[in-house]
């Protein structure tokens, strides 16, 4: 009998195409927007890269709150299991898609506003990629803990938990002020 890393997963539970989907769907769904709206585009593609920077945050914040509580928990308890399905469903239902809606809309709207030459976008791109690097940081966390492998204590969860509200106020106030 083949073992369970021997079975292949359909191609609707590979990663890879499920990040490639959305994407896909994105990018589709705002031509669409932007074909049928015209110049009335901006504003509804505006909120709805709000919407999926909030939701992406929620995800980036609850995360580590999530990996605390994990910690304490006993490896292969019922308790840790129910962590494991939290911790995958957050990352994969909304983080994920959150952070692909919030790059690519984000990135038309830069391109529609004609901000790419600004000092303060490129300042804004900086700390948007470290918010990525840090989605990462936790994507690669959430396998460690699935695999019962975790080497991080508590202490380095709460401290990892104030890096995306760091980098978000950065964020807001250059998107706000735009000092340069």
């Amino acid at each position: 009998m083949a073992q369970a890393e021997d079975v292949k997963r359909p191609i609707q539970e590979d990663p890879t195409f499920r990040a490639a989907f959305a994407l896909a769907f994105t990018v589709a769904a705002t031509v669409f927007v932007i074909l049928v709206l015209g110049d009335g585009a901006y504003l509804w593609v505006k909120s709805v890269h709000v919407i999926a920077i909030i939701a992406w945050m929620a995800g980036l914040l609850y995360l580590p709150r999530l990996f605390i509580y994990h910690c304490d928990a006993p490896k292969g308890s019922q308790q840790s299991e129910t962590f494991k399905v939290m911790e995958r469903r957050l990352l994969r239902l909304i983080t994920n898609p959150a952070m692909v809606i919030a790059w690519v809309l984000g990135l038309w709207l830069g391109w529609n506003a004609g901000w790419f030459s600004e000092g303060w976008f490129h300042a804004k791109l900086v700390l948007v990629l470290g918010l990525s690097a840090v989605h990462g940081y936790f994507s690669v966390a959430v396998r460690h803990f699935a695999q019962d492998n975790n080497i991080r204590t508590p202490r380095h969860w709460r401290i990892m938990n104030e890096v995306p509200t760091l980098l978000m106020i950065g964020i807001v106030i250059l998107v706000i002020v735009k000092p340069f």
